[in-house]
């Protein structure tokens, strides 16, 4: 949401809805899965670790008043934001579905439809967002058909 604000404050206009989406999307997985009694997660020591330096993050964005520190420390933000479910997609591939990322994948890549001017403002967030999905996809789907496989041998 950081750098959907920042991208529309340089002038980026349709080209930020992708990113938007990237951060509303997450919002909603968690308000559903507030109320799924079902849904499985549990907030340990490294997630709030993550989440602290996230913040931290958008504090220096918020001092400097600079839209492209603001992208930066929105990936970077972002980045440590998506490490939990990294290592949960790592520990417990069979909780997540990395086909849900090629939806993200496939937003992210729309973007590149609206982009203007090749600066950092417009494709900065896209780019870590393709890497992100696909590195999401094939971490899950790559380590739950290993697991699957060790148990055949």
């Amino acid at each position: 949401m950081i750098s959907t604000a920042a991208s529309l404050s340089t002038g980026v206009s349709w080209a930020s809805l992708p990113v938007f989406m990237a951060g509303f999307g997450p919002i909603l997985v968690f308000i559903v899965s507030s109320f799924n009694k079902a849904a499985y997660w549990r907030i340990e020591r490294f997630d709030y670790i993550c989440g602290l330096v996230s913040i931290l993050a958008l504090v220096a964005w918020y001092l400097t008043k600079n839209p492209n520190v603001a992208i930066s420390l929105a990936i970077l933000s972002d980045a440590l934001a998506a490490l939990p479910t990294m290592l949960k997609g790592w520990k417990y591939p069979e909780t997540e579905n990395g086909f849900l990322f090629l939806g993200s994948l496939f937003s992210a890549s729309t973007s590149f439809t609206e982009i203007h001017h090749w600066n950092f403002a417009e494709v900065a967030f896209p780019i870590y967002l393709i890497l992100l999905s696909l590195t999401m996809l094939f971490l899950i789907e790559g380590r739950r058909k290993y697991l699957n496989y060790k148990k055949v041998l």
